[in-house]
């Protein structure tokens, strides 16, 4: 009975180990499918920011090329009254290129905080779970 129930309890032991071998392919499997899903969210939300900071570099050269054409011509015979033509042309445009850089930095600015390009969160996540795996395989 011992010389035959050695092999049984090897081969319920190797039956064991395979499930657990193969408990744990699933479950990293399924690991790495929801880091990707967090990556995917995660650059989802960078390129939104992204979006919206172009935009507003668009819309401030956009603001500042309708600002020319509308209000130079006005502002400099305005001003032309009271000093010479070309001083008055020489202040409306500082005070455009100083509305212009305005709004090229707050552009700057939101593209900043879509940066770095890469999914940061995913990448903590991801060095976490590659630590607790490496701890529990020591074990």
């Amino acid at each position: 009975m011992t010389a035959g129930g050695s092999p049984r309890t090897g081969e319920t032991g190797q039956e064991a180990v395979g499930e657990l071998v193969q408990r744990a392919t699933r479950q990293l499997s399924q690991l790495v499918r929801d880091e990707m899903r967090l990556a995917q969210a995660e650059m989802t939300e960078k390129g939104k920011r992204f979006g919206k900071g172009g935009g507003l570099f668009g819309g401030a050269g956009l603001v500042g090329v309708l600002t020319l054409q509308a209000l130079v011509a006005t502002v400099i015979a305005a001003l032309s009254l009271v000093m010479d033509v070309w001083l008055a042309a020489l202040i409306v445009t500082a005070v455009l290129a100083a509305v212009t850089a305005l709004m090229a930095v707050l552009g700057k600015q939101q593209i900043s905080r879509a940066s770095p390009p890469t999914p940061q969160q995913t990448v903590e996540s991801v060095k976490s779970d590659v630590a607790e795996i490496k701890e529990k395989a020591q074990r």
